[in-house]
């Protein structure tokens, strides 16, 4: 759902996207002004409504109350990230075992098409990278990727992740519905 106007609450400000639009694409030409944030923060039953808008507007796929109230409960799985104070992406992911191994699981990684390419989905990544390192037990990241989203394939990829599957049919509603299954092993010392 690409729609240009939405507006994402943050600090009671409701703030266009259409509006900065302008100033990150030109930002894109450029180098980044020095004074360029991105930050991520914890969701809370304060900000899940954002998380929400983000999910709405970035995938073509929606989510159910209890994925909302999942994500509540597993505090650190999940992180906003702000441009210079602005939300204007996500990443949620929880742990799974199966086959004798522990696995993270990215549920959703996103961010609003304005502000892609500035470093935001990287930031967002290389948090998932950190649980990881924190958490020795983890064995690999996986996640799904529709297998027409080029961007996020090459996106990936630059990380290393491969794909390892093809889940046929995954999506029950978009075109195409089938999901590569994407998967980066962890190598432990």
């Amino acid at each position: 759902k690409a729609n240009s106007m939405v507006s994402v609450v943050h600090s009671d400000e409701a703030v266009s996207i259409e509006q900065n639009t302008a100033n990150v694409n030109s930002c894109k030409q450029s180098k980044l002004p020095s004074d360029s944030r991105i930050e991520l923060g914890d969701i809370t039953q304060h900000n899940i409504r954002q998380l929400r808008i983000i999910n709405q507007v970035v995938f073509p796929v929606s989510y159910t109350d209890k994925f909302y109230d999942d994500i509540l409960e597993n505090g650190e799985l999940g992180r906003l990230a702000y441009f210079n104070d602005i939300v204007v992406g996500a990443v949620c992911c929880r742990i799974q075992s199966e086959a004798g191994q522990r696995r993270l699981y990215i549920m959703t990684l996103g961010c609003l098409a304005p502000y892609r390419e500035l470093g935001v989905g990287t930031k967002l990544l290389e948090y998932v990278f950190e649980i990881c390192s924190r958490d020795k037990n983890i064995d690999n990241i996986f996640l799904h990727v529709q297998t027409s989203n080029e961007g996020a394939l090459a996106f990936y990829k630059k990380f290393g992740f491969e794909i390892v599957d093809t889940a046929y049919n995954y999506y029950k509603r978009i075109v195409p519905p089938d999901a590569y299954v994407l998967q980066k092993n962890l190598l432990r010392s």
